[in-house]
């Protein structure tokens, strides 16, 4: 796919930095929350299992949203509008779904990497019991990353500025990061907002991620939240490719 090539060409030039945050930023946390915090939390005994083990993987899903949603807004932006790297490709034997599809592509890789990273990172703090348990959460953050990274295209195609990216961050993905299940259960929420966060993709991407871990995930449960996640995968894709094809075609 010529598209993925200029993206993967593009991060060679900035591995480096990335591989630094995609470190620190899971160290960091493990260690404040999961040690710091999950000593104290540990000593209650509410949640009947060690915090670490609790919080590793939510947060495992947490950073592929926040890792999807980086890739799918100033990117996607810059190649319509300041770089134009898509009308460049459009010059080329590529259609809008090409171009689409090749980013994609490339935002499944970068959250997939920086997911086996942070499962790495993880098993190191003893909050990977199981070998085969953490492959699959890896896959199961990518795709909680990708539930994400597929309407944010749409979003991000769909608007003339950048300043609808701070209302997404602030109304959307941080809300979504401190009150879907990463860090407490959803159920000492109220009973209003518990429902809204059972809604929400990030909550199926960390109850899915926390169970493969923890090998407490059954069946029905786990299809079910691939099956929501893909949902979400899908129709984004569908309203992206619409959105695309409308915004190249009009600036091409």
């Amino acid at each position: 796919m010529a598209a993925l090539d200029y993206w993967l060409v593009q991060y060679r030039r900035t591995w480096r930095g990335t591989v630094v945050s995609g470190v620190l930023s899971p160290v960091l946390f493990l260690t404040a929350m999961g040690v710091g915090l999950g000593a104290l939390v540990d000593d209650g005994g509410r949640l009947g299992q060690e915090y670490l083990l609790f919080l590793a993987p939510g947060l495992l899903a947490a950073t592929a949203m926040q890792t999807a949603v980086g890739e799918s807004t100033y990117p996607v932006m810059g190649a319509i509008k300041w770089i134009r790297t898509y009308h460049g490709m459009l010059a080329t034997p590529l259609d809008s779904s090409d171009i689409l599809h090749g980013h994609l592509v490339y935002v499944a890789l970068r959250t997939f990497t920086t997911s086996v990273v942070f499962a790495v990172i993880m098993a190191l703090f003893g909050a990977a019991p199981s070998f085969t348990g953490a492959g699959l959460a890896v896959l199961a953050a990518t795709l909680c990353g990708m539930a994400f990274a597929t309407p944010v295209f749409a979003f991000s195609a769909a608007h003339e500025a950048d300043a609808g990216f701070a209302a997404l961050e602030r109304f959307g993905i941080v809300p979504m990061f401190l009150f879907s299940g990463t860090f407490f259960p959803i159920s000492q929420l109220p009973t209003a907002l518990e429902w809204v966060a059972r809604v929400t993709p990030i909550w199926h991407g960390v109850e899915l991620c926390r169970g493969l871990v923890t090998g407490t995930l059954g069946a029905a449960a786990g299809w079910g939240h691939v099956g929501y996640l893909v949902g979400w995968v899908v129709l984004g894709a569908l309203v992206a490719r619409i959105v695309f094809r409308r915004r190249l075609e009009a600036t091409g």
